[in-house]
């Protein structure tokens, strides 16, 4: 075997690596300071490479974000959807399920995630400077996916006649608004296990009254 045939059977991992310590060092970096006051060199130095390297892999700091807060926002969904998947399975009391879904649904989620919500505040703080672009691949990654799910949920739910099903997604929105104080996660705030169930029981009490089908 010649020395290049040698090099083109080394494993690629070296680059997989790094382009993954970048987008680590890059949440880190975009959760604590914000879009705007982030820097490609504070990334470089929290991912452990040269400022170099995180160009060779991102043209700049726009598409670096938007990369970061897809893949954030992807994760996050699936264990949002996961969510909606274990408590809408199946509903027998429909109230004492949404109760659940709900308590569920608004505990903080595991420290895996809560860079992400983090990064979160960071966009709504600070989002007329950053890119339209980056904005709509969060959206359509996360919020909007994981409410088309539960919109799914709650035609289903219309379909066996109980709730309205007039509009499933705003039905969806009304549920999540709800069931907790701002959207899901959020929050800076960490409530108590007691005051969760209390926003969550009065949130689905008053859900049930704007959307359970008259019996």
């Amino acid at each position: 075997m010649t020395r290049s045939d040698t090099a083109k059977s080394r494993p690629r991992g070296g680059l997989a690596d790094k382009r993954r310590a970048i987008l680590t060092g890059a949440l880190t970096v975009f959760a604590r300071d914000g879009y705007t006051r982030a820097s490609i060199d504070a990334i470089a130095a929290e991912a452990g490479v040269s400022t170099r390297t995180v160009y060779n892999h991102f043209t700049d700091k726009a598409e670096l974000f938007q990369s970061v807060i897809q893949e954030s926002a992807n994760r996050a969904a699936e264990a949002q959807i996961a969510v909606i998947d274990r408590h809408f399975h199946k509903i027998t009391d429909l109230e004492q399920d949404l109760i659940e879904f709900g308590i569920a649904w608004a505990t903080p989620m595991t420290a895996e995630h809560a860079k992400h919500f983090a990064l979160v505040r960071q966009i709504n703080a600070d989002a007329g400077h950053i890119p339209k672009e980056a904005i709509d691949a969060w959206q359509q990654a996360g919020p909007q996916r994981v409410r088309r799910e539960l919109a799914d949920r709650i035609r289903q739910l219309a379909d066996r006649g109980l709730l309205r099903g007039d509009d499933p997604e705003r039905t969806a929105i009304h549920l999540v608004l709800l069931v907790s104080d701002v959207e899901p996660s959020y929050s800076a705030i960490t409530p108590t296990e007691e005051e969760i169930t209390e926003m969550v029981t009065a949130g689905v009490r008053a859900f049930l009254h704007g959307h359970a089908r008259d019996s």
